[in-house]
């Protein structure tokens, strides 16, 4: 762990970085409410994990259309769904790896994934998603309400 100010950074075993504000996305999507989805990528020179996009509002249907076809990348989203109990939401961690990206990057995002996981603490539950069908909502919904 590198520690720069008051600040604390992690690395990953890739020696990936997360920079701060990521972990401050994540909290005003999860304390703030100020965000549905946070979008999180790699920087171009492969450092560090920096937030991609972050948005006020959206259906479950407009973040998955943002995540790449062909690229990696991780996410949180504030997933509200129904239940027999009433109305209810979870923060889901998505660590998305396509079957079309290329290999180095699966591999260094498989590499960096618990540094930034591990920032971001009160997620309910992780999706691993190679293909759509991983991370349609059907599928998600069954897996939280497991949780």
């Amino acid at each position: 762990m590198v520690i720069y100010g008051s600040r604390r950074k992690r690395s990953s075993s890739s020696g990936v970085q997360v920079d701060p504000a990521c972990i401050e996305a994540f909290q005003s999507l999860k304390l703030g409410k100020k965000f549905k989805y946070v979008i999180y990528k790699l920087s171009a020179d492969n450092t560090r994990i920096e937030v991609e996009k972050q948005a006020e509002t959206g259906s479950y249907d407009d973040f998955v259309a943002e995540l790449p076809k062909e690229d990696c990348r991780w996410a949180v989203y504030d997933f509200d769904f129904k239940t027999k109990d009433g109305e209810r939401n979870k923060i889901i961690f998505y660590a998305w790896s396509p079957d079309g990206a290329r290999i180095k990057p699966k591999m260094l995002y498989s590499s960096s994934k618990e540094a930034l996981r591990r920032s971001l603490n009160g997620i309910a539950a992780e999706i691993q998603g190679t293909d759509l069908d991983e991370v349609a909502y059907d599928t998600v919904f069954d897996k939280i309400n497991r949780v």
